[in-house]
């Protein structure tokens, strides 16, 4: 029997990560090519039950987790991966705009594209989108901060691991815009 929270809803600890979906990703990507570090990978999904919201449609907190289910496996294929476990760094996710456009519901058969798009002095962006067929239903930029026990690494010093030049390529406009419209929103937030 599922305990309840204080607030009436199930008990948060019944929640759980995708772990299962994530090992599948992960032993699919071990069996792919490698990618270049600017790549595409391509990664397909299903939305389940145990997906839904209230409103019988794919929950936006879960959308962000089949975004996980892209990006990880994006790390793997590039190489990111092992970079980042032999130098002891961790990466996180510090940020993040997400576009929902279209309704996903349940069984539906979801294609999630996802690549990187380059680096600025403190922080990876990643590019994902989410198809059903040929209709986008939403897209997220990330913002993951590289991280190490002395604090964050700059993406340059993952890139000269990684092999890749030292110098990002030209971020989008509409990703530097984002960048410049978040630097003005005021931390820590007011109460």
């Amino acid at each position: 029997r599922q305990k309840a929270d204080p607030l009436g809803g199930p008990d948060p600890e019944a929640q759980m990560y995708p772990f299962l979906r994530m090992f599948k990703e992960m032993a699919r990507a071990r069996q792919m090519s490698p990618l270049g570090l600017f790549d595409t990978h391509v990664s397909h999904h299903m939305c389940w039950p145990w997906d839904l919201d209230p409103w019988v449609e794919l929950n936006n907190g879960r959308t962000l987790t089949l975004f996980d289910l892209g990006r990880l496996p994006l790390g793997h294929r590039t190489g990111i991966h092992a970079v980042l476990k032999a130098k002891g760094w961790g990466m996180t996710v510090a940020g993040s705009s997400v576009r929902y456009r279209r309704r996903v519901t349940m069984f539906s058969r979801l294609v999630t594209h996802s690549r990187c798009l380059g680096w600025d002095a403190r922080f990876l962006y990643t590019e994902q989108s989410m198809w059903k067929g040929e209709e986008c239903t939403s897209q997220v930029l990330i913002r993951s901060a590289i991280v190490s026990k002395a604090g964050m690494v700059p993406p340059v010093e993952l890139a000269r691991a990684a092999g890749a030049p030292p110098d990002s390529p030209e971020l989008p406009d509409w990703v530097k815009a984002w960048i410049a419209a978040d630097a003005t929103r005021p931390w820590p937030p007011l109460r």
